[in-house]
């Protein structure tokens, strides 16, 4: 049996992950123990907490209103633990961002993080693409852009500088445009918007305007890193944060187009939700990150 302030850690995670088998796998037990903890719960309470069906959990007006209390009861909680334990942030933190990013910036510094804060366990999630944080169960996403989303509070990391790329192979077909106006015998390795579905247009700036140029495209992909491998064999003309393209630039894979016009930079920032109150592991990541940031070559 597990007590009530374990059942309201449980009642919330059930709630934000969607889910009964993902909550007790995040708490580390049995399904089983995680229900029957839940229907206690709503016996002690004399009211039904949750709408259940088989793929998904939904609170009831009354599991919403439990469940609000919930989430400030326990960050209450967790910061007045936090005081009396010297304001060492501890427990499980779930970070997502993107992998190369990851790899080029986080990676390097992680083990001064961990060596600091030894009480933290990391969990790194690797995509690019939009993600429910509260359903996932993800404490911060690090993204390029900003996202439209209003369930979440923004903090800006940096702007990353943006380069135009094509293969030597590619130039030496297509030849190297000297302008912006030599692109209309080229073409582009699209990439595909999450939001629209089309394939964005390349960014050049000229001046103090920005000009948006559309080439045909035989290859688009909506993943980064697909992106990256298709101009590094040749497809076309792409565009993306310098970092990205680095090493193959320094090893003479990819050659940078048009310098004196580059894209506009990409904003970089890092998001959790709105309707939780920042925990202290979260608190000292997002310090964390923010500094790697300012220190960064970028």
């Amino acid at each position: 049996m597990i007590d009530r302030l374990e059942t309201m850690r449980l009642f919330v995670r059930v709630l934000e992950r969607g889910s009964f088998t993902k909550a007790a796998a995040d708490l580390s037990i049995p399904r089983s123990t995680a229900s029957e903890a839940i229907q206690r719960l709503e016996r002690d309470l004399g009211s039904r907490l949750l709408d259940r069906t088989t793929r998904h959990v939904a609170p009831t007006p009354d599991g919403q209103a439990y469940y609000e209390r919930c989430v400030a009861i326990l960050a209450d909680l967790e910061e007045a633990e936090g005081a009396l334990r010297g304001h060492e942030p501890s427990g499980l933190l779930r970070i997502d961002a993107p992998g190369t990013l990851t790899r080029v910036f986080l990676l390097p510094h992680l083990p001064d993080f961990l060596a600091k804060y030894p009480k933290i366990t990391l969990q790194l999630g690797q995509t690019e693409r939009l993600v429910d944080l509260v359903r996932e169960g993800i404490d911060c996403v690090i993204r390029a852009g900003i996202p439209d989303d209003s369930g979440m509070i923004m903090r800006h990391l940096a702007n990353l500088p943006e380069i135009s790329c094509a293969s030597p192979e590619y130039l030496a077909k297509f030849g190297v445009p000297e302008s912006i106006d030599d692109l209309k015998d080229h073409r582009m390795v699209g990439f595909l918007s999450s939001r629209t579905g089309t394939a964005m247009p390349l960014e050049f700036k000229v001046g103090d305007r920005i000009e948006e140029v559309t080439l045909p495209a035989l290859v688009a992909a909506n993943d980064a890193d697909t992106v990256h491998h298709l101009t590094r064999d040749g497809f076309g003309i792409a565009q993306a944060p310098k970092y990205r393209f680095l090493v193959d630039l320094e090893h003479g894979r990819l050659v940078e187009v048009l310098p004196d016009a580059p894209p506009s930079p990409t904003p970089l920032a890092a998001f959790y939700p709105q309707n939780r109150q920042l925990s202290p592991r979260v608190r000292v990541f997002l310090d964390w990150i923010v500094n790697v940031f300012d220190e960064a070559v970028l």
